[in-house]
Formats: structure tokens, sequence, C-alpha cells
């Protein structure tokens, strides 16, 4: 039996970006009848006439990991290239100012994965297939995120435009490249369809509240001293240009509260939409089979308080997934205030007050763009007008990613800011970027749900990994011209894992995915089997010596596909993934 884990082909690329997304759950099976109490000898009976050998939908629930905080770290040399030379001896990380033990450390090179073309045996000629070989394999994703929100007509049209030039001039056989914006009006699906990009990139534009000289003038950041911070010298500056746009004398402070509440409420609504929509952009690309690389543009949005925990879990997925977030600060250079000919006047003490608020929050809206960045090893391209320059640094991962793990110890579930810090024990010259900080969870993490995750990561990974020996090979079979039956065959090698003894029987299960990508790294259809091994002794050496074969087929097209096969069992914990190429002629 198996359990399709294909998403649903009525879902269209259209906006929403969330219709984009599909998720794979591994959901248990559910006996429809109670089972009454057994005894004993009946259970017994039952583990003594028990199959040795059973395959079912159902998942078998893994003892997980102890919770690890992952931190890339980029490294460059004084002419700005990062380097993967260094070890995990070289790095001290610490957690609060207190130095933890990095119990993981590996170092990730961009593009470094290589694809292996199976031997894929047409069943009808009995042989492998001839002709050209396939063409390369999608590896490269990028998806652009443009905050079409918080941008004004300006900056966005200036990022387009640098966008569209970079990506006509860069576009490989092997990049993919996807369009996203916060509002979801705008919209692209991964693609190397280069028409299809450049149409949507000119249907850009604001998507932001169009006021026109706005009395009184309240930032989202003047509405968050004023309401939640209680400032005085902001509510008296906002009271100022109320007076005096208004040009009343009593009643102004009033107008001032009431109006910096309705700042404060839309402002909040407009960050929660570049959090959710910048959170279902990492989960569409950590979908994606290879090298990802988001890239939002952006001129910054304010985080209130409220607002850290969905950030830091945004950077948490962008982690565990391997994507890296380059930002662009669409404002370009800083422009003070003052020089801002588009703004009413008003009172020269108000302006003066509104200026420093108005410096303060083009800060304050920069530092998540940076945050974003720093956390998943990124870049943050600000303060600079040359915005072509900017997005060739930002489309492309850095050549060497260190990724430091570590185990918090006696970790609180408060939800509290722990601030993090990675140095190098000797530095030489060398700059370092890292995480600055994670919060902690506010409860602990449902070990069934977090090994389903595990699982689902590595099958949207290119990574390989061989903790357990196995062989992957392909068959297919076309019974007309339009059609085919594509076999993946996993042969497992069982001497290689350790099994459990319980009940007189040895024990072990093998959860088994295999994922099917099209041309453009979309999943196509994946499918789950759950293999329940309860041998006898008799029995245990011969079927460990002979192995276990494991067939998953699919109804496919003629074409290109990439194969994705992850093996995982259930005593060591341990892990395979492969990757491989079919062409089906």
């Amino acid at each position: 039996m198996r359990k399709s884990l294909a998403p649903s082909r009525a879902v269209r690329p259209i906006a929403p970006l969330l219709l984009l997304l599909f998720g794979i759950t591994f959901q248990p099976g559910r006996s429809q009848n109670p089972v009454p109490p057994q005894s004993p000898e009946t259970r017994a009976s039952i583990h003594k006439n028990a199959p040795e050998l059973t395959s079912h939908d159902a998942p078998t629930t893994f003892s997980t990991r102890v919770s690890l905080v992952m931190v890339p770290v980029v490294v460059r040399d004084r002419a700005g290239k990062a380097i993967g030379t260094l070890h995990r001896e070289d790095f001290a990380l610490f957690d609060k100012g207190k130095p933890q033990v990095i119990s993981k450390f590996s170092v990730e090179r961009a593009g470094e994965t290589a694809m292996v073309v199976q031997t894929t045996v047409d069943e009808n000629a009995g042989e492998k297939p001839s002709g050209p070989p396939p063409p390369p394999v999608a590896n490269h994703f990028v998806a652009y995120l443009f905050d079409d929100v918080h941008s004004n007509f300006g900056d966005l049209a200036q990022a387009r435009d640098a966008a569209r030039k970079q990506i006509a001039d860069t576009l490989q056989p092997t990049d993919r490249v996807a369009i996203f914006s916060t509002s979801g009006q705008t919209t692209l699906d991964f693609t190397d369809d280069r028409r299809a990009i450049e149409e949507t990139l000119l249907r850009l534009r604001p998507r932001l509240r169009q006021v026109v000289n706005p009395c009184p003038d309240i930032s989202y950041y003047m509405a968050d001293l004023i309401v939640n911070r209680n400032d005085r010298f902001a509510l008296s500056a906002a009271t100022l240009d109320t007076m005096a746009c208004m040009s009343i004398q009593f009643g102004a402070e009033e107008i001032a509260r009431s109006t910096a509440s309705q700042m404060l409420s839309e402002g909040d609504y407009e960050t929660r939409l570049a959090l959710s929509t910048l959170k279902d952009a990492v989960r569409r690309i950590s979908a994606m089979p290879g090298q990802r690389v988001l890239v939002l543009v952006s001129p910054g949005f304010l985080l209130l308080d409220s607002h850290r925990s969905d950030e830091t879990d945004v950077m948490d997925r962008a982690i565990r997934a391997n994507v890296t977030i380059n930002t662009l600060d669409a404002r370009g250079l800083y422009v003070s205030p003052e020089l801002d000919a588009s703004k009413r006047a008003t009172s020269y003490q108000a302006q003066r007050l509104k200026s420093q608020y108005l410096r303060e929050s083009a800060f304050a809206e920069g530092d998540v763009l940076g945050e974003l960045a720093d956390a998943t090893g990124g870049t943050w391209f600000h303060n600079r007008n040359d915005l072509d320059q900017g997005f060739r640094l930002i489309a492309a991962s850095p050549e060497y990613t260190y990724v430091l793990g570590f185990s918090p110890q006696n970790l609180k579930y408060d939800g509290a800011f722990h601030t993090l810090k990675v140095t190098l024990k000797n530095p030489s010259g060398l700059a370092l970027r890292a995480r600055r900080g994670y919060y902690a969870p506010k409860h602990e993490v449902d070990p069934k749900q977090q090994s389903k995750e595990e699982i689902r990561e590595a099958l949207f990974s290119r990574e390989e990994m061989k903790d357990i020996p196995v062989s992957l090979q392909t068959q297919f079979f076309k019974p007309s011209d339009i059609k085919a039956t594509l076999a993946v065959l996993a042969h497992v090698d069982l001497k290689a894992i350790r099994f459990r003894k319980a009940e007189g029987r040895n024990r072990n299960s093998l959860v088994v995915v295999s994922g099917i990508f099209d041309r453009n790294g979309i999943l196509i259809s994946a499918t789950e089997k759950t293999i329940d091994m309860f041998l006898k002794d008799e029995t245990f050496a011969a079927r460990t010596a002979a192995g276990l074969t494991v067939k998953t087929s699919f109804d496919v097209t003629p074409g290109n596909y990439v194969i994705r096969l992850v093996v995982r069992d259930s005593e060591g914990q341990m892990m395979t993934a492969q990757n491989g190429v079919v062409q089906i002629p």
C-alpha cells in the first residue's frame, strides 16, 4: 500500500501566494473500530503469529534528536571573498554571553551537489533507451519577493528595472526564477520562461495606502511611541502638526491620539502581511530541490515586540531549509527627511520633531532587512544607489557558508530572546557575519511532528546523506506514446542498521519516501511507505543478508525528471537521501 503526497493539480500558480504553496503531511492511520482490551495470553499469541514483514501507509514515530539552534556563518577575506577552509575548532559561539559547545558543524558550498543520471530500463525494449542526454537539471532557484505594500512607485520601479536587467543578463539553463509580492497580487511560480518573467515584473506596482498630504501626518513609528510607549514628545509633535494643518487650537491632542491609534492598527496589519508573505515564500522555495536564494526587495518595515516571534519563525524555517535570504533596500541612498519636497509644510517646531522621528523610523525599518540577511548568511545591500550592482550581488549565495549547531543548556520555554555571538579564535583580518540571536520556544516541540518535518525537509533538499547503504534504480513502461509508468526501486542493505529485540523478534521500521520533480524542480508526486520488520531469529540472518527492495510507481508522461529518495529507520534514527535524473523518451 502507498500514501500519495502529491499536491492537487487543480491549484494553479495565481495570486495570492498561498495558492502556490503545498504542504506534505504524514497523517497516521486511524482505526475505525475500537479494540477491546486483550489478556497477556492473547497478546503473546498475536506476537507469536504476527507476520515478519508488513508494509503500510502509517508512518512510524521516531525519537528525535535534541533540538538544535542552527547558526549560519559567512567568513570573508580582505577582498570580500567568502572562504571555506576553516574548521569547527576555529569558531567560538556564545549564547547570552555563555560559551556553547558546537555539536554540529558543516561547510556548505554553493552549487556543490551533483546530479547522477540513473540507468533507466525500458521494460518494453529490455534495455537502456538511446537518444540525446537529458538537458541540464534545474539546481539554482531564486525567488524575488517585492514589497509592494511599503514601497513607493519610484523606488519599486527602479528596483524592478534593475531586477529585469540582472535576470536577462545572467539566467542560466540550470536557473529557475519566481516572482512574488507582499500584497500577493503579482505572482509567478518558478520558471525559466524569460517572457513570463518580464511580463510579471512589468505588472509590479505599489499597493500601499494612497493618502495625499495626510493631516495629521503620523507614521507607524510615531503611532507606536504614542499609543504603546506613552511618549509625550511624540504626542506633542503630532499635536502641533494637527494644530498647523487643521488650523485649530482646541481638541488637537484628541485628534492626534485617535489618528495614532488608527495608524498603529494599519501599520500592524501591513507588517504582519509582509511577514506572512515572507514566511510563505520561504515555504515555497524550501520545496525546491537545490540551491535556494530568496531576494527580499523592500524599503524595510517596522517590527514591534509583538512581531518578533514571527520574524524568528521565518529565520528558523529558512535556516533549516538552507534558504539564504538576501535583502536589498529599495530606497537606495538615504535622504534626510528635511530634503523631501513632497512633504506638506507645517510649523517649524513640529517639523523639527517629526524629522527626528522619521530618521529613527528609517533606521528601524531597515534593521529588519539586516537581521534577516545576517540570520541566514545572506547579504544586505543598503544605503547605495547602484541597484544594478546590488542585484548582481544578492541573486547568488555566498560560495561558502558554515553552519554551526548547538543545543542550549537548561533552555526555558519562555519565549525570551537569546543574543548570539560568533567569533573567530584567530581573526587575522577576516570579517565574519552570523545570526544575531533567536527566541526560545514557548513550549516543547512535539517529537512526532518534528520527525515528520525532518523527513519532509530531506525530501525537498538536494543534500546527499548515506547513513544507510541504499542503491537506487529506475524502470519505466510505456503503454502509449503519451503515457508511462516510472518505477523507483530502493534496495536497502539491512546489515547496516540496528534491530531491537522485542517479544522474541528482531524489530525495526523503515520509512521510504520517493518523490518525482519536473524540469523546473516542482514536485509532481511523492509517495511514503512504512515497512515494519518483526523478524524471527531463524529468518533474521537470511533476510538481513538479502536486503530489502521497496518499489514505488508513478504515472507520468514522457520527459525528464529528478528523483529524490529518502530512507530512515526507527531504531538507529539514521537517514539516507539520494538524487537521480531519469529520461523517458
